[in-house]
């Protein structure tokens, strides 16, 4: 399971100004309001993310990750997925999220997905974590709109059954070498499912890190952690 602590995400390499940031709430294609937080670089790159979340949906560590990326330059949107079954209200510290979690449909995740896209300009990217990363890979590579995925430890579970049908936009796997979410063998028959689908994989693999590295375990994994910053400013430059 993911634990974030209440520290800031790990900054990426070049910190710039963000000219804008807070909670706002956006519209599905279904009618339902969900929760999101934006945040708006004083000095835009081009591109934009979609922030998704863990298994808490928008846990203040993702709010000030939104933030993190405005200040490489990105605009982003970092989404709650229970805006359906838990509405926009307050959530302490004993929000039970497990029982939200089993109630997201994959069409509802991609249609709340296309509203948060669609409120940012330029190339779309959705950057996900654990819940969130196994379900950027998908939506990536299925859903049209989006100009890439990165999933960091992508927790295979609920993707399970998933098959991709045809070629979609390309993904990068951050995975740790100690995550105990899913074997090695299970990520290389994901990537192998993706490849004869037609999609292009770009996988890191950070020997001995743990699931949630780059959150609640983002001091001892510093080095991982900013690696993985660069790789994603690279992907997002060269297919954006």
């Amino acid at each position: 399971m993911c634990h974030s602590p209440d520290s800031r995400p790990p900054a990426p390499p070049v910190v710039g100004e963000v000219a804008e940031h807070g909670e706002t709430t956006l519209t599905s294609a279904d009618g339902t309001t969900f929760l999101a937080y934006r945040a708006v670089p004083a000095e835009p790159n081009g591109r934009g993310v979609v922030i998704f979340p863990d298994v808490r949906g928008l846990h203040p560590f993702y709010r000030d990750l939104a933030v993190r990326y405005a200040e490489a330059g990105f605009h982003a949107v970092a989404i709650d997925y229970f805006g359906r079954t838990a509405g926009t209200g307050e959530r302490g510290d004993d929000f039970d999220y497990l029982p939200h979690v089993r109630q997201v449909t994959d069409e509802q995740l991609d249609a709340d997905a296309r509203a948060a896209a669609a409120t940012l300009p330029g190339p779309v990217f959705v950057v996900g974590f654990c819940f969130g990363g196994a379900h950027a890979w998908r939506v990536a590579a299925s859903v049209e709109g989006f100009a890439g995925g990165v999933g960091y430890y992508g927790s295979l579970r609920f993707i399970d059954g998933w098959e991709p049908k045809g070629p979609g936009s390309p993904v990068l796997m951050l995975l740790g070498g100690a995550d105990r979410g899913a074997t090695p063998e299970q990520f290389a028959a994901l990537r192998s499912s993706l490849e004869r689908a037609g999609i292009e994989v770009e996988q890191h693999v950070y020997e001995g890190a743990p699931h949630s590295f780059f959150d609640r375990s983002a001091t001892e994994w510093a080095e991982a952690c900013a690696d993985s910053w660069r790789r994603i400013l690279a992907f997002t430059s060269r297919h954006g």
